[in-house]
């Protein structure tokens, strides 16, 4: 990106065209100017997303501790990684669709995982598997993309 680009952004004013407007043109609204600043979540002062990182990071080591062998090691395990995704998540979900920062390959990881969960408890064979989710993940990141887009003013990724 040019000096110029970062320049305009900074300042939030936008390029000069070219060409006068004439009267009556319609022309699409121009998205508002991007801010520097991420996006805040709604109980912005108190830390959620943090602390729901921490605690999954610590039912993560408590079940390493218990051990694979306990159903009590497997459910803090399960339920750590849970947590610690569902924190990760909020965060890039407020960041895309804020058009602070593009996350579409991350956003677009959920559906896959989850068409290949469907598929795997509807014993499908391996192959249908990997080719659902693999179809499933590459028409979500097209629509997470466009998504980023439109919300960012047209780029493609931040």
């Amino acid at each position: 990106m040019g000096r110029r680009s970062r320049a305009r952004r900074a300042t939030g004013t936008a390029p000069a065209s070219p060409t006068p407007r004439v009267g009556g043109d319609d022309l699409p609204p121009r998205p508002a100017p991007l801010s520097d600043e991420r996006p805040k979540a709604p109980w912005h002062p108190f830390p959620l997303v943090e602390l729901c990182v921490l605690v999954g990071i610590v039912l993560i080591v408590l079940g390493l501790i218990v051990g694979f062998d306990s159903d009590r090691g497997q459910l803090a395990l399960v339920c750590g990684v849970l947590l610690a995704s569902l924190g990760g998540l909020d965060t890039a979900v407020r960041e895309h669709f804020n058009g602070y920062k593009s996350h579409s390959s991350v956003l677009a990881g959920l559906p896959g995982v989850i068409a290949a969960a469907a598929l795997f408890f509807a014993r499908a064979p391996w192959i249908a598997v990997a080719v659902g989710a693999a179809l499933v993940f590459g028409l979500a990141l097209w629509g997470f993309r466009t998504a980023f887009r439109r919300r960012s003013g047209g780029l493609s990724f931040r």
